[in-house]
């Protein structure tokens, strides 16, 4: 693709003299088309672009959800709700509502770092990032997928390798190579984002060229004012009767979140 005058604007917002909010609101408004002329449009995104307008598509401004995970192993499955928050790109917390047992769990994720709660044990511990590519909540999310990391972004290269129609939907195939100096465990990642920037599949593979696990889209649905991913489901391809599924029973986008939400107090004593 062509150097496209989205890219431009983009290049510019990020390095100009912005506050942090300022710099959320205006992506905000490229990515979902905000601005004057309709800038927005799929097929003349850069494959960086269409990853970044998928990321932003499916968290806004800010968001606010609630979803049930369900942990399927061959012997046994289990669920729990949760509530989540988020705020641009480096503010997320998840809040267990579901079952008894294990309400009150909590993870806060904020400016790159990573924290859970346990009110059985009343602790909050800091998740080194020797942890992050362990499963969160023993789930087959891991504690990366859930942090909603930019790094994809940041340490990554990008092609467009595929234009493919499917459902009525042009959808795109993105290869993401990490920087030969890039802290990252894959080889590379394969991402599959329809033209309304829903993110349909994510594929892992590993430093010998081996396909380790895949995040499938299983519906799409309207919710929040915009199409987007309603069921998850994530698993790895040498235990298929293993796998983990997210589905969101509600979500909505750019509103104003409580103050002191993304905070190690407001983890441990919740507000909301």
């Amino acid at each position: 693709m062509k150097k496209s005058v989205l890219e431009g604007l983009m290049t510019w917002f990020e390095t100009g003299s912005f506050t942090r909010k300022a710099r959320v609101m205006m992506g905000a408004l490229i990515v979902l088309g905000g601005l004057p002329g309709q800038l927005m449009s799929a097929d003349t995104l850069t494959a960086k672009e269409l990853v970044r307008a998928a990321m932003d598509h499916w968290r806004g401004t800010s968001s606010y959800s609630e979803m049930t995970m369900t942990i399927h192993r061959a012997e046994w499955e289990r669920s729990m709700s949760m509530r989540t928050w988020s705020e641009g790109d480096n503010l997320s917390l998840v809040r267990v509502t579901e079952p008894k047992k294990d309400a009150g769990n909590g993870t806060l994720l904020k400016d790159g770092d990573m924290w859970s709660y346990s009110p059985k044990i009343n602790r909050i511990i800091k998740i080194p990032s020797s942890m992050m590519s362990q499963g969160w909540m023993g789930s087959d999310f891991s504690n990366k997928d859930i942090s909603k990391s930019t790094d994809i972004l940041d340490q990554y290269d990008h092609t467009l390798t595929a234009q493919t129609e499917e459902d009525g939907h042009m959808v795109y195939t993105i290869e993401a190579i990490p920087h030969e100096d890039a802290a990252i465990v894959w080889g590379k990642e394969i991402l599959k984002i329809r033209d309304d920037f829903v993110l349909l599949q994510e594929q892992y593979w590993d430093q010998d060229g081996q396909l380790v696990k895949v995040m499938q889209t299983r519906e799409v649905a309207e919710m929040g004012g915009r199409q987007v991913a309603r069921i998850l489901r994530m698993g790895e391809l040498k235990t298929p009767l293993e796998w983990t599924e997210m589905k969101v029973s509600e979500i909505k986008f750019d509103l104003e979140l409580p103050a002191g939400i993304f905070t190690l107090s407001s983890l441990r004593n919740p507000r909301q």
